[in-house]
Formats: structure tokens, sequence, C-alpha cells
């Protein structure tokens, strides 16, 4: 029996087979199940016109078989079988793939749902194994023949006694080695997981034998080992099956099993396309935050499937950044992969799934809104911060996807949520901008003198408790046509003509005044100058330009920042407050106690708007040298 060498460039290519095209060892088994699944289908396919076949869907099967001792792994199968000059074409020809072949011949056909198009993911088996005994019998043959080789030395073809139709292909399992361990590949559980991960969804039942303990008969306590055949896969996935003849008991567990989360999601979105890009989606919403979602660690991304064969965990392409949160997958024949079938070739098809999925995710989330206002806010909650971070990222980029999912709390009755379409649907007459004011908590911000004072105007204002809520707003920009405004930046915003006048003559009465105070202050300040919109409170701050206060609080607190951000700032002082005349009096007789009321009043501003007093210690000898 001579020794064949492989053709092509062979030693070069399959070298490269074994040690660069595949990223993970592991893959070797998909592909050695998908070859078996291609031999069932092509049985199948011809018993459907000829009868001689004499086997039934229902018959066909992949069986896996491990013998420790002779560190030999089997995959069987009971398909078509290969001839020697099968063997020859298939197995001795790298990158000449038969079930391509077949597939293009029968085209359009029904029942054909062939897998492999490379030919080449036999041979990701060398990854694990020192040699590889391919022994099949070809239907309608009377010989078999067996097919042998240890890898890039080449192989041989000899006759054979299987008397079974079908092919085994034994691997024998390389030896362990301080950095990689082989022997895994013999351990049924581990056989199990990489079945149940990559091929739970080939449609021939993949059996194994394993040991179970089980109750001993006749006692009540004793166990032993039982060696049973046990069907690995599931054959028929869930996302295939009618919607209508799903539960959603089913959805739950299967959400449950395959994304590990303990809590059912509040949402399962199905969604099938034919036409430009072919696929099935099934898409899950949680209802709770993952304990790393907002961490550098957390992965996006959808299970990506070819012809029910997984592809890829997370094919983070497939989500943009704002709906992360969604789990699920995407099962699709359509798409362009790389040869060995573990990465995706950027294309057109998958430009178009991405964007179809994302309007279906934005369509789901709008109709929850609507329709399911309570997990609506539940998944607001949990999620909310990523779609707000979404309308400030890509500068903008977004705003148009995400401007009606976001949602904020008000100042009306109860701090309920709305939206800012439902905001502007209860706009109080004349009003021509959306009001907001920004801090840490609903109370605080309640609490603000300009937002009492908006409310006793019978004005709403959004709540911005988020870090990212006044960038987000800035980036929007307009809703609706009406312009952001931050009642505690602008201190005329709810002033009417006839205050708005008497504020600018108190000011330009006063402005000696007031340019004194400011000089105390330094730079702490932008300005110093009176105010009618704080309704009984003395003082607070403002800010002019596009930084308020706030904005300039979140951006400090970013490792680096070395507080850069300064905010021009304003001292307001309410004009109608009796510290209005009281200071007016001192700038007369006594600026010394001036300067000290001024850098009093300045704290006293900063602790109202929820900032830290620079310097408490000056601030209390103040306060006790005034009593």
């Amino acid at each position: 029996m001579k020794k064949k060498q492989f053709k092509t460039e062979s030693q070069k290519l399959l070298d490269m087979m074994i040690n660069s095209i595949y990223t993970h060892k592991e893959i070797f088994l998909r592909e050695l199940i998908s070859n078996a699944s291609d031999a069932c289908d092509k049985l199948y396919f011809r018993s459907l016109t000829d009868s001689t076949v004499g086997m039934a869907q229902g018959d066909y099967e992949i069986r896996l078989t491990v013998d420790k001792e002779e560190r030999t792994l089997t995959v069987s199968d009971n398909g078509c079988g290969m001839t020697e000059d099968d063997l020859e074409n298939n197995l001795g020809t790298i990158a000449k793939s038969g079930s391509f072949d077949f597939k293009r011949e029968n085209a359009g056909k029904d029942g054909v749902d062939i897998i492999g198009q490379f030919g080449v993911g036999f041979y990701s088996a060398f990854m694990v194994a020192d040699k590889i005994t391919v022994t099949s019998k070809a239907f309608g043959e009377d010989k078999a023949h067996v097919w042998e080789s240890e890898g890039i030395d080449g192989y041989t073809v000899s006759e054979s006694d299987k008397d079974t139709v079908g092919t085994d292909i034994v691997l024998h399992i390389k030896p362990d080695t301080e950095d990689e361990k082989y022997s895994e590949y013999l351990e049924s559980f581990r056989l199990q997981s990489l079945v149940k991960k990559y091929s739970d969804y080939i449609r021939y039942p993949i059996k194994m034998e394993v040991e179970n303990e089980k109750l001993k008969e006749g006692t009540k306590d004793e166990y032993e080992t039982v060696k049973e055949v046990e069907t690995l896969n599931s054959m028929v996935p869930l996302w295939k099956k009618n919607q209508a003849d799903v539960t959603a008991e089913e959805y739950n567990r299967f959400y449950s099993e395959k994304f590990f989360d303990y809590e059912a999601p509040i949402k399962v979105v199905t969604q099938k396309s034919e036409g430009t890009a072919t696929y099935t989606a099934l898409l899950f919403f949680p209802a709770h935050t993952p304990f790393n979602y907002y961490t550098k660690e957390y992965e996006k991304g959808l299970e990506l499937y070819s012809g029910g064969v997984m592809i890829m965990e997370k094919c983070a392409d497939l989500l943009p950044d704002y709906f992360s949160f969604v789990k699920g997958l995407v099962d699709s024949s359509d798409l362009s992969l790389n040869i060995s079938r573990e990465m995706l070739q950027h294309d057109r098809q998958l430009k178009v799934m991405a964007k179809a999925i994302e309007k279906k995710i934005k369509s789901e989330l709008e109709k929850m809104q609507k329709d399911d206002r309570e997990n609506y806010e539940k998944l607001f909650g949990a999620f909310g911060l990523q779609l707000k971070y979404g309308l400030y990222a890509d500068y903008g980029m977004h705003k148009d996807v995400l401007k009606d999912l976001v949602m904020f709390k008000t100042s009306a009755e109860g701090n309920k949520l709305k939206t800012l379409k439902e905001y502007t649907e209860t706009l109080k007459e004349g009003q021509t901008s959306i009001l907001y004011a920004a801090g840490e908590s609903i109370e605080k911000i309640d609490r603000l003198p300009q937002v009492e004072n908006a409310k006793a105007r019978g004005y709403e204002v959004l709540y911005l408790t988020d870090d990212i809520d006044e960038f987000a707003l800035k980036m929007l920009g307009k809703y609706d046509d009406k312009d952001f405004k931050n009642v505690t930046a602008d201190a005329s915003l709810l002033e009417t003509e006839e205050e708005k006048k008497a504020v600018e003559d108190d000011n330009k009465a006063a402005e000696e005044m007031l340019k004194y105070m400011k000089e105390q202050l330094g730079d702490k300040v932008f300005a110093v100058r009176f105010s009618a919109s704080l309704k009984d409170h003395p003082v607070s701050l403002s800010s002019e330009g596009e930084l308020s206060v706030e904005m300039e609080k979140t951006l400090n607190k970013m490792p680096g920042s070395d507080g850069m951000a300064k905010a021009q700032t304003v001292l307001e002082i309410n004009r109608e407050h009796p510290i209005a005349e009281k200071l007016k009096a001192l700038y007369e007789s006594d600026k010394d106690k001036l300067a000290s009321y001024a850098k009093i009043l300045f704290a006293e501003a900063r602790l109202i708007n929820g900032l830290s007093i620079d310097n408490p210690t000056e601030f209390a000898d103040l306060v006790a040298g005034l009593m």
C-alpha cells in the first residue's frame, strides 16, 4: 500500500489549516459533526426519489464514541458514505468540497440544507489528533474503504470490511503537553458541552454513551453507575418553530439556559426576514441589569448561527451600543463567512441585517412604551442610562432613533417618568422651551429656589439626576422645535417683562455694590446680580454659557480632570428678600462686613446647589464673627 501525497501545495496548506485558520481547537467537533450532518442530508435527499434507500428521516443519526484507553474519539454517521474516488477527491484534495458541489448541483430544490462549503473543516481535526482514520462505505457500493493520515506526510487509501453504509472518523487524540491538555476531548461532559454550544440544532440526533448515577433497584439510598446512550442535541431550534406553538414558559426556559439569567426576560421578540437578507432573529429584553453591564468587561452581541450551527457567541456588529442590553440570536444561511466559519466577511448583508434588527428593537420598545408602560419603565430603570449615552455618543448621530425612547422624571405630581413627547403635549400656554433642572436627586432638585419658583408659576420641569442627562439634552439640541432651557442657568427665564425691567433697574442702581462683592469673591464667580426668580430664598447659583454648574461637577469627577472644568458661575441675590436691603446698607456703612456677607452668601448658595464649600473653616469663622 503506497502512501500518497495530498494534492495542491499540501504541506504548506495543511500546516496553515492546522495552525493558523482556526482560533479555537474545540471547533474541530463542530466541523466533523457538520460534515456528518451533510452526509445524512445527501442520502435523505436521495431517498426522496429513490425508494431503494429504505430509510426515513428519523433513521439517520450521528454517534460519538470515546475509548480512553486507546485515546480515540470516533464520529460516525449513517449517511451517504464515500467511495474510493470520493476519499481521494474530497479528503486527498484540500479545499475540495463535495458538499459545496452537491449544494450547487441541487440549488433551489427542497430538502437541500447543506452546511459545508469550503472543504477544509475536516482537517481541523489535526489540531487535536496526530492520526485520523476514516472508514466509509458509500450507498450502492459493495466495497468499503479506509483513508488514513498522520498529517502533512500524506495519506493511504485501502479496502475495508465495513458492512454498513456511512462513515466512521477515528481521531487518535494527541498526548497532553505542558501547554495543551488534549485529554479533555476524551471526557464525555466536555464533548456534551461542545455539542450543546455549537451543534445543538443539527437536524439529526447526536448520540453518545454516557455514565449516569442512578438509584440502585431495590434500595433507597444506594447508587450505581449506569451507561446509557443519550441524545445530546435539541435538533429543532426554538426559533424555527411556529411562534404560536411555543409557550412563554418554553421561551423563558430557553433564555434562562442560554443566557444564564435567573429572571425571565421582560419581553421576547421574534423576527423573520426574507429578501435582501434572509434570517430569523430571536431577541430578549432582560428584566434587570447584568452585574457587569456598565463596565469594560461587558461584551455586547447576539449569537450568530448559520443553518443552525453556531458561528459566533457574540456578534457585536449586529447590535448598536445603545441597544447592547438585548440578548438573543440570529440564524441566517446567507452570510459570507470566512474559511474557518469563525468570523464574518463584513459585507452588505450583515449591515442590512443589523439595520433591520435595530429598527425592530426600536419599534418593539415604542410599542412596549405605549401598551405595557409598567414593564417599559422597569426596563428603562435598568437600561435607560445606556439609551441616554446613545443620544450623546457619536456627536448625536443616533438622536433621531432614541429621542422618543428616553424618559425623565418631572416636577408634575408624583414625579412620574415622562417622554419628551409627553412633556411637550402638556406645555403651559405660551411656553416655548422645555425646562429642566439637574441635581443629585429628585429631592435636592425639588428644593432648588428656581425650581420652586417654576412650579409656583405653573411650569413643569424635567428632573435630570444622571450625570449624562444634561450632556444628552445639549446634544439633542431641540425637540419638536423647542429648545432645552436650564431653569437654574437663566435667571430671567421665568420672569415677566415687568420683573425683568425691575431687576434690570435694581442691578443698574447697585452696579458698584455688586461689582465690589464680585471682587471679594474673585474668580469664584463670573458675576453677582439681583434676581426675581428665587421665590422666598435669599440666594442661589446660576451660570452663563454652555457649561452649567452640574456639568462642571460631572466633568470634574472624571479621572484626570484636575478640576479644569469651570462654569461661569453667577451668584444670584433675591431682590425681594430683606437681605437685599441689608447689603445695600452695608455698602454705604461697613464694606468689610459686606465682604464677609458676600463670602457667606456664596457659601450658602453652593450648599443650596449641592456643592461643597472650598473652605469650611473660613465659613464657620465668618458666621461666628457676625454672631
